[in-house]
C-alpha cells in the first residue's frame, strides 16, 4: 500500500467543525463565569422578588427550545441522507421553536419592566438580565445562522459540500440548548 492510499483511507478532520468546537469551548467558560457571578450575587445582593419570575411559563417556553435540539438533530440526519426537502422542513420547525422561546423571553422581560425591574434595578437583577440576555443573544445568533442555511437550501445552494456548516451549526444549537438547562436551573430554580 502506498503512502497516498494510506493517507486517503484515514478520515480527515474538518477544520470548520474543530473551529466551532473551540468556539463552543470558549463560550462554556464565558457562561460558567456568568453563572458563577449570578450565584454569588444572588447570595450577596439577591432581592429580586421570587414572584417576579413566571417559572411555570418560562419552563413551557424552555421546552420549545429544548425540543429544537431534537428537530435540528433530525434535520441534520436528513441532510446526511441527502433528503434535502425533509432537512428544510425540520430546519423551519427548529427556527419556529427558537422564535417561540425568544417570544417567551420577550414577554418575561416586558412584564419585569412593567414591575419596575430592569437592568439597573439592583446588582442582582443586573446579573439576571446579563445572564439571560446573553443567552438570548446566542439564540438570536443561532437563528440567523439557521435561517441562512435554510434559505440557502431553499435556493438550491446547499449541498453535500456544505456538510461541515450543517454539522457545526448543529453543534452550536445543541450548545445553546444545553446552556439554557444550566441557566434555567440556576436562575429560575436554585437562586431565586
Amino acid at each position: 500500500m502506498t503512502t497516498a492510499n494510506t493517507t486517503a483511507a484515514k478520515p480527515r478532520t474538518n477544520k470548520h467543525i474543530i473551529g466551532m468546537l473551540f468556539f463552543i469551548g470558549s463560550e462554556i467558560f464565558f457562561f460558567l463565569t456568568l453563572l458563577s457571578s449570578y450565584a454569588y450575587l444572588s447570595g450577596a445582593f439577591g432581592n429580586l422578588p421570587r414572584s417576579s419570575l413566571a417559572v411555570p411559563r418560562t419552563l413551557i417556553f424552555s421546552l420549545f427550545l429544548w425540543a429544537s435540539s431534537l428537530t435540528i438533530w433530525i434535520a441534520e440526519r436528513n441532510f446526511h441522507r441527502r433528503r434535502f426537502g425533509a432537512y428544510r422542513g425540520w430546519m423551519v420547525i427548529t427556527i419556529l421553536l427558537g422564535l417561540t422561546f425568544l417570544t417567551g423571553q420577550g414577554i418575561e422581560y416586558t412584564e419585569l419592566f412593567r414591575k419596575g425591574i430592569a437592568l439597573n434595578y439592583d446588582v442582582f437583577s443586573s446579573a439576571f438580565f446579563t445572564l439571560t440576555g446573553f443567552h438570548g443573544l446566542h439564540v438570536v445568533t443561532g437563528l440567523i445562522m439557521l435561517s441562512s442555511l435554510t434559505g440557502m437550501s431553499f435556493a438550491g445552494k446547499l449541498g453535500p459540500e456544505n456538510e461541515s456548516a450543517v454539522v457545526s451549526l448543529s453543534y452550536y444549537w445543541h450548545f445553546v440548548d444545553a446552556v439554557w438547562i444550566a441557566v434555567f436551573c440556576v436562575a429560575y430554580l436554585i437562586f431565586i
